[in-house]
């Protein structure tokens, strides 16, 4: 039995309805949802981490809510030991964001093994996410560089994609301008 099917067995055996309709408050959109909640979905990360990046691959194409954020725990459990391969499996899941969990998961979790060897990198993804007709991309622009706001350094440049979307009509990524600037202390 691959990985994959074990891990979706596990999702359907653990999932039960209630969860799904409580996820679907959450996270409203289309996605499939096995109603697992997050203990479960960081055991199995744990467990398959070995994996990483083809099962990440994976479990991201399976598509379901959980299965896409058990993706995101693993890199960001492997992503450290193999921090070439990050930033292009980024990009390419970065054009299949359907919810802010999904969004917030890939923009933080994601990113964590590389976030203090790569700043230059993913403010150079941030710049270009923010412009993007998606607007799931634009709240990843600020999503992405959340970590950097401890770093007074950084400030001007988090800024500067603050200011960039200020003016956004999108709900989410109006929320996300509120949180980045709140951590800013602006």
């Amino acid at each position: 039995m691959s990985p994959l099917y074990q891990i979706q067995h596990h999702l359907q055996t653990a999932g039960n309805k209630s969860s799904t309709e409580f996820f679907q408050k959450m996270v409203p959109g289309e996605q499939k949802s096995y109603g697992v909640k997050s203990p479960v979905l960081n055991e199995l990360a744990k467990r398959y981490s070995a994996h990483s990046f083809a099962l990440a691959e994976e479990l991201w194409k399976a598509g379901a809510l959980e299965e896409k954020i058990i993706a995101i725990k693993i890199i960001e459990r492997m992503g450290k030991k193999e921090p070439a391969k990050v930033l292009p499996l980024f990009r390419k899941f970065a054009k299949q964001i359907d919810n802010w969990a999904v969004c917030d998961g890939l923009g933080m979790q994601f990113l964590r093994g590389i976030v203090k060897t790569h700043p230059k990198e993913i403010f150079e993804l941030a710049f270009k996410y923010k412009d993007s007709k998606d607007p799931w991309q634009r709240r990843l622009s600020l999503v992405m560089v959340e970590w950097y706001t401890r770093d007074k350094a950084m400030h001007a440049d988090i800024r500067k994609l603050v200011m960039a979307l200020d003016r956004d009509e999108e709900y989410y990524v109006k929320k996300a301008v509120a949180w980045i600037k709140r951590n800013l202390g602006s």
